[in-house]
Order: C-alpha cells, then sequence, then structure tokens
C-alpha cells in the first residue's frame, strides 16, 4: 500500500502538496463551498466587476446555501456568469433530456435559479453548459469575459475533475492542456455514480458527456473543491500527496497557485 493511504485523520494536511482545510459535518464542507461562492460575488459586486464561476453538479450541498444567502443578503448576480463544468449526454453525443434526473440543465434550473428571487438572477444567456455541437465555444467565452474567478467542484473515484477523466498515455502537462470537449464516461465513474444515484443501475447510467476541459480550470484563479464520501479517504489521500500523473487527474491541481480542498470528518479518516 502506499504509504500516503496510511496518513491519519489528525495528520491530513500537514505536508500536502494540495492545501487541505479538514472540517467536520458534511453540512461545514457545503457552507464553505457556498460562502466561496458569495465572497467572490459580493467582492467584485463592490469593485464593479463581473464574476465568472465554473460550477458543478456533484458536490450540490452548497446550492441550498447559496441560495438562501443570495436571497437573504439582496445580492445580486445580475452581474455573473455562471458557467456549468458539465452535462450527460445520449449515445449519439446530444443532451439528454433536460426532464431527466440525470441531466444537470434540469437540476441547476429546478435547484438553483428557480430558488433565486427573479430581481436578483442572471439572464439566461449568463447560465452556461458547455454545447456538444460547439465545445470551442467555452474556450472563446471564457477569454471574452478575461477569465475564470472561481472553480467549485469536487473529485470522482478515479481522480476525474469535472468529468477528465484519467488518460494515462498523456503527459500530466498533455493532460493539463485538454479543453471542453466530449468523451466516454468510464466504468469506475459510472459505476460510483450508479451506486450513489440509480441503487447500482449501472446499465442506463448515460455512457457519454461534454466537459470543460482541465485548461479552462487550471486557467481559474482560484479552485475550491469539496470532499465527503467514504470512497474519498483514499481519493483525498492520493490527490494531495500522489505523485503527479494524468491517470488520477486531480493529482495535476498540485501546480496550481490557489488551490483548496474542503474535507469532512469522514473522509478524513483513513481508507
Amino acid at each position: 500500500m502506499h504509504s500516503y493511504y496510511n496518513i491519519a485523520a489528525q495528520d491530513l494536511g500537514k505536508g500536502s502538496k494540495i492545501p487541505l482545510c479538514v472540517l467536520g459535518e458534511s453540512g461545514e464542507v457545503f457552507y464553505e463551498l457556498a460562502l466561496e461562492m458569495i465572497r467572490e460575488i459580493e467582492k467584485n459586486n463592490e469593485q464593479n466587476k463581473h464574476t465568472v464561476m465554473i460550477c458543478p453538479v456533484g458536490p450540490v450541498g452548497q446550492y441550498p446555501i447559496f441560495t438562501r444567502l443570495v436571497n437573504q443578503r439582496h445580492l445580486s448576480l445580475k452581474n455573473c456568469w455562471f458557467i456549468n463544468m458539465d452535462e450527460h449526454l445520449t449515445d449519439e453525443g446530444q443532451y439528454i433530456d433536460e426532464s431527466s434526473l440525470r441531466s444537470f440543465r434540469g437540476f441547476m434550473n429546478r435547484e438553483v435559479y428557480s430558488r433565486i428571487d427573479a430581481d436578483l438572477l442572471m439572464p439566461p444567456a449568463q447560465r452556461i453548459f458547455p454545447d456538444p455541437s460547439d465545445p470551442e465555444a467555452i474556450q472563446k467565452l471564457i477569454g471574452s469575459l478575461g477569465g475564470i474567478d472561481l472553480v467549485i467542484g469536487g473529485i470522482g473515484i478515479n481522480g476525474h475533475v469535472a468529468f477528465n477523466e484519467p488518460d494515462p498515455s498523456l503527459t500530466p502537462a498533455e493532460f493539463a492542456g485538454l479543453h471542453t470537449r466530449v468523451l466516454s464516461i468510464s466504468a469506475e465513474t459510472r459505476t460510483s455514480s450508479a451506486i450513489g444515484d440509480l441503487g447500482g443501475n449501472i446499465e442506463d447510467w448515460p455512457k457519454k458527456c461534454i466537459t470543460i476541459g482541465m485548461a479552462e480550470i487550471l486557467g481559474a484563479r482560484k479552485i475550491r473543491l469539496g470532499v465527503f464520501r467514504d470512497w474519498h479517504r483514499a481519493v483525498i489521500r492520493r490527490a494531495a500527496y500522489g505523485e503527479v500523473s494524468s491517470g488520477f487527474p486531480a493529482t495535476i491541481l498540485q501546480h496550481h497557485p490557489d488551490v483548496c480542498i474542503y474535507v469532512n470528518s469522514n473522509s478524513a479518516r483513513l481508507p
């Protein structure tokens, strides 16, 4: 076994190559992610600047907190662009139907945008998903907006960030240069997702997706991730202490100048 899997919870973060913030319950992780979003928007609003974020659908526990705080603080999102990380596709490479529970577009509309007061919400044109018919549009949009302020996200069981699935045939530098694209979802990702959300029904889990690239993520000024599941115990240790490898993409974040991973007490436990 690799030695980093033996790092005790009380020592997690010591000597790590990615800063770790070890908290208590999962709610604390989600609250910190929500606050990261709120603070970035408040700071930029005060300076009359726009805010550009890459947002996930997984983790999602930050969104009830975020929407509540936006409404309570009467925080305008009019000058915000939310760019979602990814979306599931049909076998033919088109968006799955928005009514599907697997649709990230449907989730954002139901659980985020519909819960924000209309007078605070950004217009639909600023709620962005990568488009399988025009993947290059994301890179162009980010360039026109002056870059990404903040990435919020998680880490998959095989180290993927967004749906940037491992590809050991590439060097870390080559992998870090990958842009938004359509790709097949790995068996590991489909299995872990189906266990968590479809009662183990791998057969009906989407096989394709479109994802923001590592190039877009690594180009952001800040990256904040949250982990909280049982299998994150091993994932977080490899991500923060392991060798940088395109076979475990989260390790590539070790080269980013402003990244932090929020860890709950469950994920901090020994694997």
